[in-house]
């Protein structure tokens, strides 16, 4: 796929240690489970151009650490986000529990329209601890997308992203996100950019040949 594209998002994965954060942005880029995986040091990196609501928008995905003694590292990476993936793993209780902080920060660091949404990772798994019913009225209760998928098998790991991608382009459509405005983190595609400019020179030229106009 070229790299030709409309609109750039800065996208999240944040999350408890171990709900399975690096399996899901690697799944979602390789499209296969990554068997070797450890424990994030940090930040990794991936991006991947997606189709979505008759647009091309390339994914700039930041997976963070989830261990505290990143936290304050992993934080200055919130700053201008546009979309999050809010990862728990449904065997741990203990994740689910970390869930409203993790959120804080988010909503806190990031844009302040940020779109976030709530995965419950390991679904191929039986051992749950956590039910579908009480992640789902977390979500309710914080304004949250939810899905329940896994970074194993891949079910609804590219659905996850799609859906938070086509969210923030809602926003856009219906100007309640501003790619002009700093801290958005959406960019225009430099086509769509190089059209934009156009758009709005032609628009000024109107205006000045208004002002001369000598009908009056």
């Amino acid at each position: 796929m070229s790299e030709h594209y409309d609109f750039l998002f800065k996208f999240l994965i944040i999350g408890s240690a171990g709900v399975g954060k690096s399996c899901i942005l690697h799944h979602f880029i390789e499209n296969k489970f990554k068997s070797d995986s450890s424990h994030t040091i940090g930040v990794e990196f991936g991006s991947k151009i997606v189709q979505v609501r008759g647009k091309r928008a390339k994914l700039q995905i930041w997976d963070t650490a989830g261990q505290e003694r990143f936290r304050s590292v992993t934080r200055s990476y919130y700053r201008g986000a546009a979309g999050a993936l809010l990862v728990y793993d449904i065997t741990s209780r203990d994740s689910f529990n970390a869930l409203t902080d993790w959120l804080t920060d988010a909503r806190t660091l990031a844009s302040p329209n940020i779109v976030i949404i709530l995965v419950g990772n390991k679904k191929d798994l039986e051992d749950r601890e956590v039910t579908f019913m009480e992640a789902s009225k977390f979500a309710q209760e914080n304004d949250l997308i939810f899905l329940e998928g896994s970074a194993l098998t891949g079910e609804h790991i590219e659905d996850t992203f799609l859906q938070c991608a086509s969210s923030i382009l809602s926003k856009i459509e219906s100007s309640e996100l501003d790619p002009d405005k700093m801290g958005s983190g959406i960019q225009y595609g430099a086509e769509s950019a190089s059209s934009r400019g156009t758009s709005i020179q032609r628009r000024n030229n109107t205006s000045r040949s208004d002002t001369n106009c000598p009908c009056s």
